[in-house]
């Protein structure tokens, strides 16, 4: 995900410059932000707006954040609330720079690593490229985003990312197989499952593993699991296309 900050001259970085210092900002599975090895307390309003910067692929006008992390309040009172947060990050005392602000927009500051558009970079060239990267690991895909926040922006977001991180992960389990990257092929498929228990095609792809490793009992064992999951919660039978796999495996 690019931020998308195009003009240094026209918009203003909230802290003097100074020493750069690596800071992180980590949304999965619970937020955070890091600055080299000291990790930050931010208030509730603070953390939202660094959130949905960090969410956002461009900068954002002043009006919509407000708008949008403070949505039950007047504008004015939206404004001030953003004017509030704002204030936290210009403070001598309080880190590198977070972020970038213009008299119309904000955005994250450009230096500021996030771990979800790590994430999102890898799981979209996963999906689209048709090769695994080397450095790609399982555990990039099996946290939510910010899970216990409950804001519509957030939980919105969050499905998107939920959506991408299972592609992801079935991506990886089938391409790993297709490798001969067996094991690692396998965990691949149980983080998808184990992700959303539901998903047929999460468990046909597990099945597909199983097969490249020649573990036939594993295979159906695991078909049969999802049969009676499958049965038990929705009242449902497995797709045409899953009772096809499974007929070719019981046909070999």
């Amino acid at each position: 995900m690019n931020v998308g900050v195009k003009s240094r001259s026209a918009r203003k970085t909230i802290r003097p410059a100074g020493a750069r210092t690596s800071v992180r900002l980590c949304l999965l599975d619970g937020f955070s932000l890091t600055c080299g090895e000291q990790t930050r307390s931010l208030s509730r309003g603070a953390q939202r707006l660094l959130a949905l910067l960090a969410i956002s692929d461009r900068p954002l006008n002043r009006a919509f954040v407000s708008g949008v992390l403070w949505p039950d309040s007047s504008e004015r009172h939206a404004s001030a609330a953003l004017r509030s947060a704002l204030w936290r990050f210009s403070q001598p005392d309080d880190g590198p720079a977070t972020v970038m602000a213009s008299p119309q927009t904000l955005a994250l500051a450009t230096h500021v690593e996030v771990d979800l558009r790590d994430a999102v970079a890898v799981g979209t060239a996963l999906v689209s490229s048709g090769s695994v990267p080397e450095a790609v690991d399982v555990s990039m895909f099996t946290s939510d985003l910010l899970s216990d926040w409950y804001e519509d922006w957030a939980a919105v977001a969050r499905e998107r990312f939920r959506q991408l991180r299972l592609h992801a992960l079935e991506a990886m389990c089938r391409l790993l197989a297709a490798n001969g990257c067996t094991a690692r092929a396998v965990e691949a498929g149980l983080a998808a499952v184990a992700s959303e228990p539901l998903r047929e095609s999460a468990h046909r792809v597990l099945i597909d593993a199983h097969l490249a490793e020649g573990n036939v009992g594993e295979a159906l064992r695991q078909y049969e699991s999802f049969r009676v999951l499958l049965r038990d919660e929705l009242g449902v039978e497995p797709s045409a296309l899953m009772e096809a796999l499974i007929s070719r495996v019981r046909g070999r």
